[in-house]
């Protein structure tokens, strides 16, 4: 029977699938931001997901990992905590206006969402990292995942942002942002459904700063 509700489950993923940039042999492919993009991120509205700021990957996560534990996890590197201050910067200076600011509870998001965005920050025990879980511990995580990138912004003129995970895209969306640090923007369509508008890469930045 639990078999059966994951494959309706993901069933249902199929039937309501957001609008993506998928090739002609279904392959997913970056789209990079364009001013005018830019433009509507400072009339609010959109989502944000940000992956966490580069990592070592020298010391890989424990399985099983302590969240409590940030020995247990692979750390940001001195680099990545540089670069991901000079992101939220970025998004500061490019008048796009945030307010709720949401991460993973991994020390690695977490830091990256603080480092960027300051300590108003609200951890969300389903936006844990999931490569290394079962497809059944990942549905509610896709589910939680799905929710916060489709959910309308409530308050007029903000932008959400979301701290988390490459892997966390790839099972919601077959995008895996291969940059620490990209920035992913979604627009919100309610019930379950987004669009994927644009990807910014770190380095991207300073062309979108007036």
């Amino acid at each position: 029977m639990k078999e059966f509700a994951i494959f309706f489950w993901v069933l249902s993923l199929c039937v309501f699938c957001p609008a993506v940039a998928m090739d002609e042999n279904h392959e997913f492919y970056e789209i990079p931001a364009w001013p005018e993009l830019i433009d509507e991120l400072r009339q609010g509205g959109f989502v944000l997901y940000m992956r966490h700021g580069r990592t070592d990957s020298s010391q890989p996560d424990q399985v099983p990992m302590d969240l409590d534990d940030c020995s247990t996890q692979r750390p940001l590197t001195d680099e990545g905590r540089q670069e991901i201050i000079q992101v939220g910067q970025a998004i500061i200076d490019s008048g796009i206006p945030v307010k709720d600011v949401v991460s993973s509870p991994l020390c690695r998001a977490k830091e990256s969402a603080r480092l960027a965005f300051g300590d108003n920050i609200v951890v969300e025990e389903n936006l844990m990292y999931t490569a290394h879980l079962t497809s059944e511990e990942k549905i509610p995580i896709v589910e939680k995942t799905r929710e916060l990138v489709s959910k309308p912004v409530e308050e007029p003129g903000m932008n959400r942002i979301l701290v988390a995970h490459a892997p966390n895209l790839a099972d919601l969306m077959d995008y895996f942002p291969e940059v620490e640090g990209t920035v992913v923007i979604f627009k919100p369509l309610g019930q379950g459904e987004f669009e994927y508008m644009a990807s910014i890469l770190p380095h991207e930045w300073g062309q979108f700063i007036p």
